[in-house]
């Protein structure tokens, strides 16, 4: 018998499935239990166990970092950026967020038959030009074609090694109660760039990807000295899924403030449109980055100064010891608990 007034129940969500959905690639809250209860328990060692965007590992005297994403995009070019910037720039990306400079990168190519050469060696070039910009070099690689239909035109695999140039962890285990979090622009233009091109969505304003290497501004903040506890670039599941993973990770609360997180008018708008939240709509080019509070100020300039056309912004701290969960002031100063996406928003965005 249903007891609620209006005769109605909110069903409870499902959690498992028989099959792979593509919710489960999309960064949210499928995607990490994915993770947890496949990958994780059949490959449990303790570079793993980080849950950092790459292992850092102690060889020959010397930390190193690596890495390795897989793209699927859909379309392969876009505003902004192509399937090969993707493939450089994630891979570099998550590098950076270890502390590491990049030293060297492999790719795998999956060639669907049929694709037109000139469309290859556009990405090729769009690849080389990436990994020239950050001066890194591309020096091993492997190529497979499969049958027409099968691959979506073009798939690509890439390895990341670099160089960990900093004397202590930078992991969501340093993050401690009191720390700010920072986040280097706005929010939301990677994905919904794909999402106007994908659709044909005609806006006022052309959305552009804000795909690109983050070796420079995350080296400002290290190379001047402070006090980095964690790094995250913003991808699938967009700002969300990474606060909430820190959170989840560390057991600490975090506390951001909703007006402080910079969104450009034209996502703001397209996302209104389409029934999206930015916050859950996937980066290529942003970041997140905890340090310690006396270190917040000189922190934000520095990112300024990184790229004085993104409005950088201390959007909220850490709190604890806590449950593990992230809270959102919203604009008009009431609470709301900020979770993962359950379902998939955009699907094959990188």
């Amino acid at each position: 018998m249903n007891d609620s007034p209006q005769g109605l129940v909110c069903p409870t969500p499902i959690q498992r499935y028989e099959h792979v959905l593509l919710a489960h690639g999309g960064g949210g809250r499928l995607m990490h239990r994915l993770l947890q209860e496949i990958f994780l328990p059949a490959f449990d060692n303790p570079a793993l166990a980080a849950r950092h965007d790459g292992a850092c590992l102690d060889l020959g005297g010397q930390r190193w970092a690596v890495t390795t994403d897989a793209y699927v995009v859909r379309p392969l070019f876009f505003p902004g950026g192509d399937i090969g910037t993707l493939a450089v720039n994630g891979t570099v990306n998550d590098l950076a967020m270890c502390g590491a400079r990049p030293v060297a990168l492999a790719a795998a190519f999956v060639l669907e038959e049929g694709l037109p050469v000139a469309t290859l060696q556009r990405v090729v070039e769009s690849m080389r030009a990436a990994a020239a910009a950050v001066g890194v070099p591309l020096v091993t690689g492997d190529t497979k074609v499969v049958d027409r239909g099968r691959a979506d035109g073009l798939y690509i695999t890439t390895t990341g090694i670099g160089r960990v140039t900093v004397d202590r962890e930078i992991s969501p285990a340093q993050v401690r109660p009191g720390d700010r979090i920072l986040l280097s622009g706005d929010i939301g233009r990677h994905g919904m760039a794909i999402m106007a091109t994908r659709e044909g969505l005609a806006f006022e304003t052309t959305l552009t990807s804000d795909c690109a290497p983050l070796v420079e501004p995350v080296f400002r903040l290290l190379d001047g000295g402070i006090q980095v506890r964690c790094l995250r670039d913003l991808t699938r599941g967009g700002l969300a899924s990474a606060l909430v993973e820190i959170a989840e990770t560390t057991r600490l609360d975090l506390l951001v403030d909703e007006a402080a997180v910079p969104v450009s008018e034209e996502v703001q708008g397209a996302c209104e449109i389409l029934g999206l939240d930015p916050l859950h709509v996937a980066n290529e080019g942003r970041f997140i980055a905890i340090v310690a509070a006396s270190d917040a100020a000189r922190a934000l300039t520095l990112l300024r100064e990184a790229a004085p056309e993104l409005p950088a912004a201390v959007i909220g701290e850490v709190r604890g010891p806590g449950e593990g969960r992230v809270t959102l002031r919203s604009r008009i100063g009431a609470p709301r608990i900020l979770d993962m996406f359950s379902g998939e928003q955009l699907p094959r965005i990188c």
